[in-house]
């Protein structure tokens, strides 16, 4: 593990599998080899904008090929891959590129004008590459038809970064959680160890990338077991289940509202999915009701795994060699361990509800420029998940609730801080208050109540349309109620 870091790790697999499909995308097949030599081409055109190793460069892409080539590129240059969530506001962009002190930005031509309304604001943040310009001599078009091809020299550290990946924080501002090449190689070897998956294994990348979930299984997983992925980024539920049939995938991993529509889909009767083998669901928690009859339904396994952000993300897993515990996410994944603690952070006799915390070679280096906030997780080597849970005599963990005030909302985590802060922006709120309402489909849905100003007048579909002007959709609530006064 030592000498490992991300650029060997694709490096090693364009060796062991040069001419094996990597990336399927509607009729593309890429190979081993193509994509090393087109992550070669966009690490040259990232050095020609300046950028150098510990520099950041973000990227807001879909799930498309160009994500694996901007990602490992920077990677191979030292530098560190910033993903961002495709649906970043002008207001949410602006704070994650200044406070990641990015460099470049990488993202398609429709977001374009979201970069240009803020640009004037940024302080490194000076250029921008967009990896759909309707020019065929535009920069990247070009790097990747002409090269240079050659491996970027470089050397990298285990513990040198990686990624910075924001997530949601207790105070209403994102943190960024900053990944070492160490904490991700540590969790490169998942999808063969714990799902038993070979490089004759075809998987589907339905989660966005930019979500640490999807970018440790559907990416760095890929590459370190040398299987193939099918890249999907919009889907029906009928075009899935083609996808399925069409491809033979052998594999899925997502989050529990996916497998939900595919349980109620009314048309999956008229599919093979034969193929399909394993699914794996981690995000949020899967309905235990839910799992045996999927499993009978579509003659698949499911395994759930549990993990976060600052963990890179998994802690435990449901191993596919091991018994299934009904409601259980599993035991810590290899070179990970998990404890139950008090208050106190004394450690709890089993079976007994505590704070589960995390220790290993997957939990983060820190947050970006915030010490008081990392300072506030990790204590002594250990990460404080803020999840409460118990654990049983046979290691395996069950999640029993929030120590923090979050809302997981199809695996998306939200801090009512946030969406608070921005409610109270508008003029004719006194005050507000935002709750998780349990959801089957989504896990939950985020909740507004709000007291209004005396003699304002305003309607649900008004705050709902200042609420998207600062949020991404996941984080605007779905149900707003005015009440008289806030039960605090």
């Amino acid at each position: 593990m030592e000498k490992i870091n991300l650029a060997l790790l694709l490096e090693e697999a364009v060796q062991n599998y040069t001419d094996r499909t990597v990336l399927i995308f509607e009729n593309q097949h890429i190979n081993y080899d193509q994509l090393n030599r087109a992550v070669n081409a966009v690490a040259h055109l990232l050095s020609k904008t300046g950028v150098g190793k510990g520099d950041k460069v973000a990227l807001m892409l879909p799930n498309i090929p160009e994500f694996f080539y901007c990602y490992f590129a920077a990677v191979k240059l030292g530098a560190v891959a910033v993903p961002l969530n495709t649906s970043s506001t002008p207001y949410e962009l602006s704070y994650l590129l200044e406070n990641s002190d990015a460099r470049v930005l990488v993202t398609v031509e429709s977001a374009r004008k979201r970069y240009e309304e803020i640009q004037n604001k940024l302080s490194t943040c000076r250029n921008l590459i967009t990896i759909d310009s309707p020019d065929e001599n535009s920069p990247f078009r070009k790097a990747l038809k002409a090269g240079d091809f050659s491996n970027p020299a470089q050397i990298i550290s285990p513990d040198d970064p990686a990624s910075i990946i924001y997530t949601s924080g207790l105070t209403g501002k994102a943190l960024g959680a900053v990944l070492t090449h160490r904490n991700l190689c540590s969790q490169s070897h998942l999808t063969h160890s714990c799902v038993k998956r070979t490089h004759l294994d075809i998987g589907l990348s339905l989660i966005p990338l930019f979500h640490s979930f999807g970018s440790t299984v559907n990416m760095i997983n890929v590459v370190r077991t040398g299987c193939s992925v099918v890249m999907m980024d919009r889907f029906t539920m009928d075009g899935l289940f083609s996808t399925i049939q069409k491809e033979k995938i052998t594999y899925i991993c997502a989050v529990p509202r996916l497998y939900l529509g595919m349980m109620f889909h009314e048309g999956a009767a008229n599919y093979d999915v034969s193929s399909l083998d394993v699914c794996v669901t981690g995000g949020a928690p899967m309905p235990a009701e839910f799992i045996p009859a999927f499993e009978e339904k579509f003659g698949v396994k499911v395994v759930e795994g549990y993990g976060l952000t600052e963990a890179s993300p998994a802690c435990s897993f449901n191993m596919l060699d091991r018994p299934q515990k009904p409601g259980s996410i599993g035991m810590a994944v290899p070179g990970t361990k998990i404890k139950i603690v008090d208050e106190n952070g004394r450690e709890l006799p089993r079976g007994e509800i505590g704070e589960l915390i995390i220790k290993g070679d997957n939990v983060m280096q820190g947050y970006y420029k915030d010490k008081a906030a990392t300072a506030s997780v990790i204590k002594d080597g250990w990460l404080y998940t803020g999840d409460l849970g118990k654990m049983d005599n046979d290691d395996y963990v069950f999640l029993t609730g929030l120590k923090k005030r979050m809302i997981i909302t199809s695996g998306f985590n939200v801090y009512p801080k946030e969406v608070e802060d921005v409610l109270n922006l508008h003029p004719a709120v006194k005050s507000a208050r935002v709750i998780g309402k349990k959801d089957l489909m989504r896990g939950e849905i985020v909740k507004a109540e709000i007291v209004k100003k005396q003699n304002s007048i305003v309607d649900e579909k008004e705050i709902l349309k200042h609420c998207r002007i600062y949020l991404s959709p996941y984080k605007v609530p779905r149900e707003v109620e005015f009440v008289r006064k806030l039960d605090i």
